[in-house]
């Protein structure tokens, strides 16, 4: 490939054809593209570069900025508690996070902040960037407000927030944040490079991301009192403000991952391979088999569009992302177009990471490329 370093067994050319061309057309600056089947890499490539200059090539180490991919990691975390009976779907939340039950928000469960149907997608009072890594007055002010839905009755997509309210009960039963959790019981023992909290001596390694345009969206419009612009406006993101220091070392656990496909590919083969992987059987076949108990199917309240959410992960959705499959898939992606697709059925897990970001908030033209074309593979 004329654009691209690493392997690729001969089955799964077509999709590194598609994710050369990408380089070749302009659509990508740098990436990297994994796919595993049964736990085994049979692609693992990269390419482009790491700055707009393109004076610094991407290479096989080069880590980035995945935005809400790294939910998927957070959900794998909560996952491994489900597992050890540690942590319970059906509980409230307050039995882990007692302070939790105010304003209402006694019967919220763990499944509903897990489904992302909880009513709490956001901050309601004012919020910085900056204000994220703060993390004990950002968890204290999400236990402080009511919902601001019925819980369990919608999806509203708890873009920025996902990791304070999953990783608080992470940190209430274990003592640790997500970081360190998934460090210690995940990433390190697979030998995955992926950061929730990222060490400063892997700074020299990561691409920063390059913003996309601005959004066309009219937040003007909004009615005020909307769980989009409560959600996606406070704080409005600002994807410049990834290089900050602050934001690279703080537990992010909903936006703040750093990784690239080969480790994102890595730790969601334990989903992939139902719980089994390097001879270790880290979750029960029913465990990641609750996935797929939908938790929600509609027009979610934050992103005004049709999402099928799952426990944890998203499902498919033709209206929204008609590139995945109705099938047996669980999936999420980050701002900017990166995505992590899981197969269960095929044992597959396609993961694609990229330092210049697209348009939008759901999906990206480059992800559906390579979807389609690890299908066209499969057929």
């Amino acid at each position: 490939m004329k654009h691209l370093q690493g392997t690729c067994q001969p089955q799964w050319e077509p999709l590194a054809r598609a994710f050369d061309a990408l380089f070749e057309r302009g659509d990508d600056l740098g990436a990297s593209l994994a796919l595993t089947v049964d736990g085994e890499f049979v692609a693992d490539l990269w390419g482009g570069h790491r700055d707009e200059a393109r004076t610094q090539p991407w290479e096989r180490d080069t880590l980035t900025h995945v935005w809400s991919t790294t939910k998927t990691m957070t959900s794998l975390c909560a996952l491994l508690l489900i597992d050890r009976g540690e942590l319970d779907p059906d509980a409230p939340v307050a039995r882990y996070w007692p302070e939790f039950a105010a304003q209402g928000k006694g019967e919220i469960l763990v499944r509903h902040v897990l489904g992302h149907t909880s009513g709490v997608s956001g901050w309601a009072a004012p919020m910085t960037m900056g204000d994220l890594c703060d993390w004990e007055r950002s968890t204290a002010l999400l236990a402080a407000q009511p919902p601001w839905w019925a819980p369990g009755s919608a999806s509203g997509y708890h873009a920025l927030n996902y990791g304070h309210l999953v990783g608080e009960l992470i940190r209430r039963i274990t003592g640790l944040k997500t970081g360190a959790f998934l460090a210690r019981e995940l990433a390190g023992p697979l030998g995955a490079d992926f950061h929730i909290g990222l060490p400063p001596e892997l700074d020299a390694r990561v691409a920063r991301v390059v913003p996309p345009p601005p959004t066309p969206v009219d937040f003007s419009a909004i009615p005020p009192d909307s769980p989009t612009l409560k959600t996606l406006g406070n704080p409005a993101p600002d994807a410049a403000y990834s290089h900050r220091e602050d934001w690279c070392r703080a537990d992010i656990g909903a936006a703040n991952g750093h990784g690239n496909a080969r480790s994102v590919a890595r730790l969601q083969s334990i989903v992939a391979c139902e719980g089994r992987l390097a001879g270790r059987q880290w979750l029960k076949p029913e465990t990641v088999a609750r996935i797929f108990d939908v938790q929600a199917r509609g027009i979610d309240l934050v992103l005004g569009v049709p999402l099928c959410m799952g426990l944890g992960y998203g499902l498919p959705e033709p209206a929204t992302l008609p590139f995945i499959p109705e099938q047996r898939i669980c999936f999420w992606g980050g701002w900017g177009g990166s995505l992590v697709l899981v197969d269960v059925p095929r044992r597959i897990c396609l993961a694609y990471m990229m330092n210049r970001m697209a348009p939008g908030v759901v999906g990206g033209p480059n992800a559906a490329v390579l979807v389609q074309a690890l299908y066209a593979c499969c057929d």
